[in-house]
């Protein structure tokens, strides 16, 4: 096991190249299984989730050659269509490769996905998206089998902007005869990544980044190289960091306009924000003003910043009220938080908090990936020293937050 112990009170300064983005890569790498050769994907953060989805294609019978942060994948020795349950119950974005399977093999037997315990996230929508193009498909308590002899184009209506549905309809919709049409997708900048690799390997897709979605299948695919965007959810982090215990930093590879909505919070808490064409550059000092914030799907404020927001206005000047509409268990992190100090009350979906002047370093332990990453943030601005526990689940989606955390000037390091 190990520990992420964190000396507080050290100004963050300096600039960052963030690390590709988690949430694009992992269906970036599961859409290229739709094709019959060998594709290129750069920028990958070699993160567990990563090393998790090379596993599973390695089973499958694929070749997997990650050289730093330069992924080939030849898919052409492709032999399973079953997603081992061990690696399934790891990772909630191995049900990625559900769509891709059905639509190369014709069928896919999968268990149902694991991943961090923030809330419950069935799978129904993507279900609904492959019976809508012809798939049978049957559920028991192992996992789901899905079979078709051929897909066929269809319209797929969603009742919530699902991301992992939307990306798993648009991949087996590539593979289907026809075209067809997604109502209620998601907007998000990780299904405009998957939709742009899946048009330069060949397929014809329209409406990506909007509600509507079309996709003409049965396309010709064709081998491609393609460059991971940055990571959005990783940048807001480290962002929120500084907000944390001050300072002056630049973010690079990263869009603005990925994060309108969490960098619009983070100038009413008082924070000064500069934006580029790639870049954002942030200026803070003395204590965060209190807001009030409900996460939504994109282009809202995301869920996945919602524990590093909390970390922060535990140390705002006022009462700030946060409101999770997402994950019905995202507030796991404030039971750590109070250990450092921090005054939060759960009312349901809304967590009050009341800021106080100072955290305390302590002894706290990451029950998700997010929320293990807020507890860095805390102990950044807390007094004294804090240890992290359970760091496995923050390996899952940060490639070195250590490292990149020091670079800006962070006293914090790793204890196996």
């Amino acid at each position: 096991m190990s520990v992420i112990q964190i000396e507080g009170g050290h100004p963050l300064n300096g600039e960052l190249v963030i690390q590709g983005s988690k949430n694009a890569v992992l269906p970036v790498m599961a859409a290229a299984v739709l094709h019959n050769g060998i594709t290129v994907i750069e920028n990958v953060p070699r993160i567990q989730d990563v090393f998790c989805m090379l596993g599973i294609l390695e089973h499958m019978g694929c070749i997997c050659r990650l050289e730093g942060n330069c992924l080939t994948l030849d898919t052409r020795t492709l032999s399973s269509c079953e997603l081992p349950s061990h690696w399934a119950g790891c990772m909630r974005s191995s049900i990625m490769l559900a769509g891709p399977l059905l639509g190369r093999l014709g069928q896919v037997k999968a268990g149902f996905p694991g991943g961090c315990a923030i809330g419950q996230r069935p799978i129904d929508l993507h279900l609904k998206a492959f019976r809508a193009l012809g798939a049978e498909v049957e559920e028991d308590k192992e996992g789901v089998l899905a079979s078709a002899k051929r897909l066929s184009g269809a319209s797929v209506s969603f009742s919530c902007p699902s991301v992992g549905a939307t990306e798993n309809a648009v991949m087996a919709a590539v593979a289907a005869e026809g075209t067809t049409v997604i109502e209620g997708a998601a907007r998000e900048p990780e299904i405009v990544e998957l939709c742009s690799f899946l048009t330069k390997m060949g397929a014809e897709i329209t409406g990506a980044g909007t509600s509507k979605i079309m996709v003409r299948g049965r396309r010709r695919l064709h081998d491609a190289r393609f460059f991971v965007c940055g990571d959005r959810i990783a940048a807001g982090t480290y962002l929120f960091s500084v907000m944390a215990c001050g300072g002056r930093a630049v973010i690079q590879g990263v869009a603005p306009d990925h994060l309108t909505e969490p960098l619009a919070v983070m100038e009413q808490m008082g924070a000064e924000i500069r934006r580029e064409q790639r870049l954002i550059g942030i200026s803070f000092s003395g204590r965060p003003k209190s807001v009030s914030v409900s996460t939504d799907f994109y282009p809202g404020f995301p869920t996945d910043l919602q524990s590093p927001l909390m970390a922060v206005a535990a140390r705002a000047d006022g009462i700030s009220r946060i409101e999770e509409n997402i994950f019905e268990e995202r507030f796991k992190t404030a039971g750590e938080l109070r250990k450092m100090g921090a005054d939060i009350i759960i009312e349901g979906k809304r967590a009050v908090v009341c800021g106080c002047v100072q955290l305390t370093g302590g002894n706290v332990k990451a029950e998700d990936l997010r929320g293990g990453a807020a507890l860095v943030v805390a102990g950044l601005g807390a007094k004294g020293i804090t240890s992290v526990s359970g760091c496995g689940h923050i390996d899952r989606g940060y490639e070195n937050i250590c490292e990149d955390l020091s670079r800006l000037g962070g006293v914090i390091r790793r204890i196996e």
